[in-house]
């Protein structure tokens, strides 16, 4: 662990965070490089959340956007690790970070729980406190949580397709990339969401990247603990979140990601979306338009690093499930289509 504990503990001190050493210290995984652990001090538990050891150029206002977020939530009932404290100076520790309490949580990313695998109310719970959580979000009042600049909702759907098209057409720049030859026509799914985008939206906060893996339940209720890895979070239309969904629940087309055993009692999507409906403020009529919209993004984004592999910048074994990944989300894209009214 690259972090100074001396100087942390220097900067928690000038900040009336307890006295003496950081004890305790245990490393987390979570969906991204950041580094992240767990400590004590003075008999109090924190999360630590810093960049990766060599920051992006965006990091530092990543991290920011992070802990801005999470502290405007913190009288909501939105599930989500609370913010303690941040610092926004690179002077202590080399990059901004900050400090959250700790979640006694189940990620289900490597699988299910014996526990949750073999209980069918729990498995129900898990899928309907899920869009009970993002119904919450979307329906925060983000003005008055101090996020009005937050982010930029104006046009906020205009500017989709044109972006994720324009993501893809990037990666051509490496000469490399082969993967345009089995994505098929991503220009028409691009002009598809043009041609049926929603006339209008309410704007809220979006988390952005909300798929499973970025939820940690109670294994004993199935209960979501929190929401987390907020780094894609802005102001849109938060029934976007729910296109993730849409996008990311799995299936017998989209199952790569996630490594469930058994599907069987969790709720199906048609539930999920009526259940969402029933906790939201919003019309979900036109929700299929937003599935594809989160199919599109979330496959141009994964393309990304599978261009990145066939040049030599990242692993090309991860590169190729990624590939895949997006291939399965184009498909289930162009599928939603013939399903929007």
């Amino acid at each position: 662990m690259s972090i100074d504990l001396t100087r942390l503990a220097n900067w928690m001190d000038a900040q009336g965070l307890g006295d003496g050493p950081i004890e305790n210290q245990a490393m987390l995984s979570g969906g991204t490089q950041n580094i992240m652990f767990r400590f004590t001090r003075a008999g109090r538990d924190y999360i630590f959340r810093h960049p990766p050891e060599h920051p992006r150029p965006e990091s530092n206002s990543v991290m920011q956007r992070e802990g801005t977020v999470l502290k405007a939530l913190a009288d909501s009932r939105v599930p989500h690790p609370g913010f303690i404290a941040g610092c926004w100076d690179e002077q202590p520790l080399g990059a901004y970070f900050f400090l959250m309490e700790p979640i006694d949580g189940f990620n289900v990313f490597e699988g299910l729980s014996d526990k949750m695998a073999t209980n069918p109310d729990t498995r129900l719970r898990m899928g309907y406190s899920y869009v009970e959580a993002l119904a919450a979000l979307g329906n925060v009042d983000y003005k008055k949580v101090g996020l009005a600049d937050f982010g930029k909702p104006d046009k906020f759907l205009e500017r989709q397709a044109g972006r994720w098209l324009g993501q893809i057409e990037q990666y051509a720049q490496i000469e490399q990339w082969d993967g345009h030859k089995e994505l098929g026509d991503v220009t028409a799914i691009a002009k598809w969401l043009e041609d049926n985008r929603p006339s209008d939206f309410t704007p809220g906060i979006l988390h952005g990247d909300c798929h499973l893996a970025n939820v940690l339940f109670s294994e004993d209720t199935g209960e979501v603990m929190a929401l987390i890895d907020w780094e894609m979070s802005t102001i849109g239309d938060p029934l976007l979140d729910l296109g993730w969904v849409i996008a990311t629940w799995p299936s017998e087309e989209y199952t790569s990601i996630f490594n469930f055993r058994d599907m069987s009692g969790f709720p199906s999507l048609d539930q999920l979306i009526a259940h969402y409906g029933a906790h939201s403020m919003r019309s979900v009529d036109a929700i299929m338009w937003y599935g594809v919209l989160a199919c599109f993004k979330l496959g141009s984004i994964l393309e990304g690093t599978y261009a990145r592999a066939q040049a030599g910048k990242a692993p090309m074994e991860v590169g190729e499930k990624l590939h895949n990944n997006t291939i399965q989300l184009f498909t289930k894209a162009r599928g939603l289509m013939h399903q929007h009214p």
